[in-house]
């Protein structure tokens, strides 16, 4: 039998996960990254599943979509995961990583496995004869972008996505700022930047009256994704908005005073020696002086040695329900697989989970397997129907979220969190059944 091969476009989470599991199945593997002969707006480097928005992975360890999504993961051998655990930095009740260590083993892995072939440069077509895995996320590279078209003979649709500055600890002022995770979940902890009510309303009036970057003529019809919305456009929507958002004081209590501040901006740790912090939801697209004026009006903030500022960038994704299978290859180019956030789902364990699922099913195409549809009672194969089946003309990407999985009718009696401890239970069982009986 002919060594099975198999190419994968895009070096981040996605791609990177998605190639370790077609080698890790016997497979070769040509992994296409096109930095750093092509630049982005919003990488720094050239490691692969670089983290650009946030150094968080989301929720885990509590009932939530995204723990469930990930505790799926582990189930199905996602090694982006197993490294994410490697490089942890606390972040209370989130997965954060140290995003240079993570990145950097990211790629030492890829690296050395005998089986993946790491390629530099810009893959500018889809390939015609090779069984492929598109995986280039919201920067696709505009070449592909329009080989991609032209193969789904759909138009890719677009949103705004947005980065949080990111600051060194020592130069916080921390006989202003203090130490604490909302409700005091979590063994980590965050920094907290108290404001009052003064405070607060001049910060907000210098956010409404800041410069924005321009945005291009090929842009300004671009809708933003809800999710991640810049802070100064949360800002626009009404003077209480960032305190019921990003700013939200609720279980946030000054340990010095025991009262809740009138507003709270949090600081996340950013690297496994607690060096840099970035600013929790304080995505934007302010120009960067008036980031730096702007946010230094920030109590403890005032001194603020900001190693990276805030970066604005267009995603793109596919009209995935027109063109995309449910086995997650195209509907017209059985042998196109797509992964990541150009399938439409939102954040990066969405998206490293829906490349494992895109290699599990590559791996067995090439095989002359069965593809498989994981069932709508796991997170992971919940999420993969919502994108593939959601109303063409209304889609948007989307998170893990408790609304999309099935849920037994019997499980309505319950109280919510009843419900959402059983729903976890039925979806892991369902997830470990897959993994048991797909084996190749």
């Amino acid at each position: 039998m002919a060594q099975l091969k198999a190419c994968v476009i895009g070096g981040g989470l996605a791609g990177s996960e998605a190639a370790w599991q077609l080698a890790s199945e016997g497979i070769d593997v040509e992994l296409w990254e096109m930095r750093p002969q092509i630049k982005t707006g919003a990488h720094h480097t050239d490691n692969l599943a670089e983290l650009v928005c946030s150094n968080s992975l989301g929720s885990y360890g509590g009932k939530t979509a995204s723990s469930l999504l990930k505790d799926e993961m582990k189930i199905l051998g996602s090694k982006i995961l197993e490294i994410a655990f490697q490089c942890q930095v606390p972040a209370g009740g989130a997965l954060a990583v140290d995003r240079e260590l993570f990145a950097q083993t990211v790629t030492e892995t890829i690296k050395a496995h005998p089986r993946i072939e790491l390629k530099r440069g810009e893959c500018p077509k889809i390939p015609e004869n090779e069984a492929v895995i598109i995986a280039t996320g919201p920067l696709t590279s505009k070449q592909l972008a329009q080989s991609i078209q032209e193969t789904t003979e759909r138009e890719s649709l677009h949103f705004f996505d947005a980065a949080s500055p990111i600051l060194t600890a020592e130069s916080i002022n921390m006989d202003i700022a203090y130490a604490k995770s909302r409700y005091d979940k979590g063994d980590g902890v965050y920094i907290n930047c108290p404001l009052n009510k003064a405070e607060y309303e001049t910060f907000w009036q210098a956010l409404m009256d800041a410069e924005k970057v321009e945005l291009k003529d090929f842009e300004k019809n671009t809708p933003y994704f809800e999710s991640c919305l810049p802070v100064e456009v949360i800002a626009s929507r009404g003077i209480d908005t960032l305190r019921f958002g990003p700013m939200k004081p609720v279980g946030l209590e000054d340990p010095r005073t025991g009262k809740r501040p009138y507003a709270v901006v949090q600081l996340r740790q950013d690297n496994a020696a607690a060096s840099l912090y970035n600013i929790v939801g304080f995505q934007t697209n302010l120009k960067w002086p008036e980031q730096k004026r702007i946010f230094k009006l920030i109590p403890s903030l005032e001194n603020a040695d900001f190693v990276r500022l805030g970066v604005m960038h267009r995603n793109t994704y596919l009209d995935t329900p027109s063109v995309l299978r449910r086995t997650l290859n195209l509907k017209n180019r059985e042998h196109v697989f797509c992964a990541g956030q150009l399938t439409g789902v939102e954040g990066y364990t969405e998206s490293t989970a829906v490349g494992l699922m895109a290699a599990k099913n590559l791996a067995r195409y090439l095989r002359g397997e069965s593809l498989i549809e994981l069932p709508g009672d796991t997170m992971l194969g919940a999420l993969i129907r919502y994108i593939t089946s959601a109303d063409s003309k209304h889609f948007q990407p989307i998170n893990a979220n408790w609304g999309i999985i099935d849920s037994p009718e019997h499980l309505l009696k319950l109280d919510k969190q009843s419900r959402k401890d059983e729903l976890a239970r039925l979806a892991l069982q369902s997830v470990s059944r897959w993994a048991t009986c797909s084996q190749p």
